[in-house]
């Protein structure tokens, strides 16, 4: 069964208009063991109060994501499906922000694709034992959804990549859309299976999932949603070049929150609304909100970051420890560069390699001595853009090390793939200094962990032979364009794409005395340990909660179709203007004051020709007529065009001008 929240959403996508007629019986939304399924009326279905509430525990939040924060494996038999929790997903981090007491849900796709006919049982499991709810998409919408819309069109677009020509980049499909509204639905009906409207906080991650907040909107006007984008957003320029820029912007509003990485990503996002819907946004007490037909969406910016727990606990184990050791020995005598980037097209890597390059081509005393590794994680995506790169990275390597490399010295270590995540550690452990030259990148944690890295621990001390005592220090060379630059004050800024810089920058960290690197690794150090991921998704949901408040007190009427649906949300003393008491105290009143705006209300704003018609002087003179009546015109016009145009309503009030001249 299609659901109501259905209706002209999937419409505006495809161009379809299927006919419902009344829905039937509903199930209640959960149902985890064997029982009698009640019935009940679905009559008032639209109502805001009139879903059955949940059995599950009031104080809840759902978390919805691309992903669930899952790791499947098929039995050893073939036999089902073995799950466990995936440590390093955020999602799952962020509970630590939580209250202890409140109940999460997740809602998300499995990394697996599961057969059909096991996707209920797996569906039940997962609701059991972990409280995910899986939303199962058909291979076809996945492929569209995902590598198509998700990978294709909005990720190059968010990291300011347009598709000028047919080689750089895919342009709109109307298909991929569809499917990414599809997709979209999908995970909506998943919420709609578990959400108690009233009560639950529903919150949604990335730019997957962009349009779901309509759909929830439409089928819950109350409902308490924020939104997290975790990738940048473009400028107004790049943004207003999506043909479907509008949708996904109203969609988004009708969020109660939104969440941003940086302040430029939020200016940009606010920009684009007022450019493009004409909405302006305003700060009280350094909160920041736009008003969108009676309801204040609020604007966050907040970095995520790390989970201090995980890294601490990977400091301390023995793999850890052996690998340091490994590596020490390895690079004993030298400065050791560390990079670690997806082998994508935004990480600049090559950038990179090209200004280890210029270092050693500039300070030769550097040759023999400084290494830089770069670990090279297998890319998100496909395509020709990150087959070129991976040629180009390879390609300067190997160049590198042929001119300036000698036996037992190869000045660039190229790993290709993922490392576990305690060889990483231990790389950052002995690294001098860690380079991040990405040309566009949402947050980029790596500088973070990197750091606490840095700070070790007793046992990591111990393998090192340092003091318990000994002052650590780190140093950092980050691009300006990635969202965690503005958090690290004490790491040297740099502009990727200006290669001489980056390599001077290079220079400067390895070259950095040790009293100012203790310094900055200090002042680095204390950002980054209380203001971790738990401290991210406390701050988020404590604003959640604060814009939610005044839900329960307002009035909300659903107007609009489509992705133009939105809720209007009302104070309860809000009357409707009736016709028949407006003419009733009309002829009651002895004195009356009627003022009228030009442009808009006397004269429609779509009317090319702006001045006023007979039919239009014909009333405003009848008005005049009346000796009651002290009728005025009020517009930003010209004194003189006004006076023209209205000459011959001779009693009639002029404001000039917004008032400034009045006749």
């Amino acid at each position: 069964m299609i659901s109501r929240s259905y209706t002209n959403l999937m419409d505006l996508a495809t161009g379809n208009f299927p006919a419902f007629g009344k829905v039937g019986k509903r199930l209640p939304r959960i149902m985890t063991v064997p029982g009698i399924i009640s019935e009940f009326d679905d009559d008032n279905s639209n109502s805001v109060t009139s879903d059955v509430p949940s059995s599950i525990c009031q104080d809840r939040m759902i978390i919805v994501a691309n992903q669930l924060p899952l790791q499947a494996h098929r039995r050893p038999d073939n036999r089902g499906w073995a799950f466990s929790w995936d440590e390093d997903s955020l999602l799952l981090q962020m509970k630590d922000g939580l209250p202890e007491d409140m109940e999460l849900i997740y809602v998300g796709i499995l990394k697996v694709e599961v057969d059909p006919s096991e996707q209920d049982d797996v569906a039940q499991v997962l609701l059991e034992n972990f409280k995910c709810v899986p939303a199962f998409l058909p291979p076809e919408v996945f492929s569209k959804y995902y590598h198509g819309f998700c990978k294709q069109q909005l990720w190059p677009l968010f990291h300011y990549m347009l598709p000028l020509s047919p080689e750089h980049g895919v342009r709109f499909d109307r298909s991929l859309w569809q499917a990414y509204v599809s997709a979209n639905k999908i995970f909506a009906d998943k919420v709609m299976e578990v959400i108690s409207p009233e009560d639950d906080y529903v919150w949604v991650h990335d730019y997957h999932l962009m349009v779901l907040p309509t759909f929830l909107r439409k089928r819950f006007p109350r409902v308490k949603l924020g939104f997290f984008l975790h990738s940048p957003f473009p400028s107004s320029e790049i943004y207003r070049t999506l043909p479907v820029r509008d949708e996904i912007l109203r969609a988004l509003l009708n969020s109660d929150l939104i969440g941003f990485h940086t302040f430029d990503y939020a200016r940009h996002f606010l920009s684009c609304c007022s450019r493009m819907l004409g909405l302006e946004y305003e700060s009280k007490r350094g909160n920041i909100g736009l008003d969108y037909y009676g309801r204040t969406v609020g604007i966050k910016i907040l970095p995520v970051g790390i989970h201090m727990g995980q890294l601490e606990s990977v400091l301390n184990l023995a793999d850890t420890e052996w690998r340091v050791r490994e590596l020490r020995d390895q690079f004993k005598g030298k400065k050791l560069l560390l990079g670690v980037d997806d082998m994508d097209i935004f990480k600049g890597i090559s950038l990179k390699i090209l200004a280890m390059e210029q270092l050693l081509n500039i300070h030769s005393e550097w040759r023999g001595k400084v290494v830089l590794v770069q670990i090279a994680n297998p890319a998100r995506s496909k395509g020709k853009d990150v087959e070129d790169v991976q040629a180009e990275t390879h390609s300067a390597a190997k160049r590198i090390n042929a001119t300036f490399g000698s036996p037992g010295y190869e000045p660039v270590v190229l790993i290709n793939g993922s490392v576990p995540f305690y060889e990483r550690i231990a790389f950052y452990t002995i690294a001098e200094c860690v380079v991040v030259t990405a040309v566009r990148d949402g947050m980029n944690l790596t500088p973070y962990e990197y750091i606490v890295s840095r700070q070790g621990s007793a046992k990591l001390d111990e393998t090192l032979g340092l003091s318990p005592n000994t002052p650590k220090k780190s140093m950092l060379v980050v691009s300006e364009f990635i969202g965690c630059s503005p958090s690290l004050s004490g790491a040297i800024r740099v502009n990727p794409w200006n290669i001489d810089a980056v390599a001077e920058a290079m220079n400067a960290a390895i070259s950095m005395p040790e009293g100012e690197a203790q310094l900055r690794h200090e002042k680095h150090y204390r950002y980054v340990s209380t203001h971790d991921v738990g401290y991210w998704a406390q701050s988020f949901t404590h604003d959640l909660e604060r814009s939610c408040r005044d839900h329960i007190r307002r009035r909300c009427y659903s107007i609009g179709f489509g992705f133009g649906f939105r809720v209007v949300a009302l104070d309860p003393s809000f009357k409707k203007l009736s016709i028949d008491h407006i003419v009733s105290a009309y002829k009651r009143t002895k004195s009356r004051a009627i003022l009228l705006d030009y442009d808009g209300t006397v004269m429609p704003q779509t009317s090319i020709n702006k001045t006023p018609g007979p039919e239009v002087i014909w009333i405003l003179n009848s008005l005049c007529a009346d000796p009651r009546n002290i009728v005025f015109i009020v517009s930003g016009r010209g004194r003189q065009t006004l006076s023209q145009w209205f000459s011959s309503c001779e009693t009639l009030g002029i404001a000039a001008e917004h008032g400034y001249f009045i006749r």
